[in-house]
């Protein structure tokens, strides 16, 4: 397997969360490239984190978190987002990680690494929780295309599919569309048109998986379906609200039951303690870019170490399972 190429210069907290991040994951023997700043990587700073050996690819620029990412992206041509993309592109590195930009980050990774054939319009797959269940639900696309067409849903089903499968082991993948009620009849335009495709049977017998018509946003976090598909502008509204609601709901318990540690409290939090891992970001790491001739992990840009590592593995996994040739298949 060829190197990560991590973005250290990504991230509201690089680099140095990057780079106890990496050094978490080296010590699972993970091969990675740092790309970024060497004013900003230089040798005592690496020393610090015991990354006196490391691979650096040299970028000076970094793409600010607020920039336009499209216009960042073509004019910022050294930034570490871009050197990062060209690795993998180039057969340098099997992946690229990074905490910055997201918009920039699916920008460099179109740009530089390209769409795989027949795909329409990459999506991000976002996991979520999901109590009482072994796997997560994954919701696509979760940002990348705020307007979307029918045939873009149809190419998101399969595309989680693949993903589903290779991630998670799932053999026979539901999938369910998100809509504001479960007859056929409901929804947009997008929504109807969206459902005859994905009720086809030829595409749900080649990938060996079952479409179970629409699902509401109740369904998000229960075992319903594995896959769930709709436009980028709900999804993220959806991740960014169910995000929100999971924030203040955990800052309430602790407001009102107190924190860890009291005799008290401390069995509440031990039966509770699979729904805080569950809903903590950190050990999600990232959401994976589908569709690009590459594996892309978007991490959040709050992200600190552990989420840094977790992104990581989660790139080195999908390269594992050979995700993005699965796609390729699946979408040919």
């Amino acid at each position: 397997m060829l190197q990560i190429a991590v973005d250290a210069m990504g991230g509201d907290n690089a680099p140095e969360a990057v780079l106890e991040g990496v050094r978490l994951a080296r010590e699972q023997d993970i091969d990675i490239v740092l790309v970024g700043n060497p004013d900003d990587l230089d040798a005592d700073t690496l020393a610090t984190y015991n990354l006196e050996d490391i691979e650096l690819i040299e970028a000076s620029q970094a793409i600010p978190m607020d920039a336009e990412p499209g216009s960042a992206v073509r004019t910022m041509k050294d930034s570490s987002l871009n050197r990062a993309a060209e690795a993998v592109r180039d057969g340098k590195a099997s992946a690229i990680v990074s905490a910055g930009n997201t918009g920039a980050t699916m920008a460099a990774a179109l740009l530089k690494m390209g769409r795989i054939k027949g795909v329409a319009r990459p999506a991000i797959a976002t996991p979520f929780f999901v109590r009482k269940k072994d796997t997560p639900n994954i919701m696509l696309d979760c940002g990348a295309n705020a307007e979307a067409q029918p045939e873009w849903l149809g190419q998101f089903a399969k595309m989680g599919v693949v993903y589903t499968r290779d991630a998670y082991g799932v053999k026979i993948p539901k999938v369910g569309l998100m809509s504001i009620g479960e007859e056929a009849s409901k929804g947009s335009s997008l929504v109807k048109n969206s459902f005859e495709i994905l009720s086809q049977k030829d595409w749900q017998k080649e990938l060996g998986c079952e479409f179970i018509g629409n699902i509401e946003g109740r369904d998000l976090l229960v075992d319903s379906a594995d896959v769930l598909v709709t436009d980028g502008f709900t999804g993220n509204v959806v991740l960014k609200t169910a995000e929100g609601v999971a924030t203040e709901f955990f800052k309430s318990i602790v407001e009102n039951f107190g924190s860890p540690g009291s005799k008290a409290t401390d069995p509440f939090y031990e039966a509770m303690e699979p729904v805080f891992e569950g809903w903590n970001p950190n050990n999600t790491g990232g959401a994976v870019l589908l569709g690009v001739k590459g594996v892309c992990v978007i991490a959040h840009g709050s992200s600190n170490p552990t989420a840094i590592l977790n992104a990581i593995v989660l790139a080195r996994d999908s390269v594992a399972n050979d995700n993005v040739q699965h796609l390729k298949d699946a979408i040919s």
